[in-house]
């Protein structure tokens, strides 16, 4: 089970985040399905929240890549180590487009139901994406 668990989040990423083919939140997302990240607004439950959060990040960076740099998984949990980078040649969360690359670290908890995603828990570094951005000011 865990090997299988951890190819649902494979998916999650490659076929979600860095292709942006939304039709992957059908098969792959449960309808109960939670996405908790301190730094975003909520989004929907089910596969439409998760069609919402993919497309809020391909629009604000079109070039968008997750590297999976861990995996660990147990019972219906699979925790994924990854490093994101991107151009920001478009609008996120009413911000413009400034046009910088950023590199950034993040970590997420998955929980899988029955084969398919049904919550999620990320931590991202947020902050250095937005001062490597130049919408926050780098201290110093």
């Amino acid at each position: 089970m865990s090997e299988e668990n951890k190819a649902i989040v494979r998916r999650w990423v490659v076929e979600g985040f860095n292709t942006g083919n939304p039709a992957i939140a059908d098969e792959i997302i449960d309808p109960s399905f939670n996405y908790h990240h301190p730094g975003l607004p909520p989004v929907p439950s089910g596969p439409e929240g998760y069609k919402q959060l993919v497309a809020m990040y391909r629009v604000a960076f079109p070039d968008l890549n997750i590297t999976m740099v861990d995996m660990i998984a147990e019972g219906d949990k699979v925790v994924a180590r990854w490093t994101a980078q991107g151009t920001n040649t478009g609008e996120m969360m009413g911000m413009p487009p400034t046009g910088k690359t950023f590199k950034a670290t993040g970590m997420n908890m998955f929980r899988i139901n029955g084969g398919k995603v049904a919550e999620v828990w990320t931590n991202f570094d947020d902050l250095g994406m937005m001062q490597q951005l130049g919408i926050i000011p780098t201290p110093g």
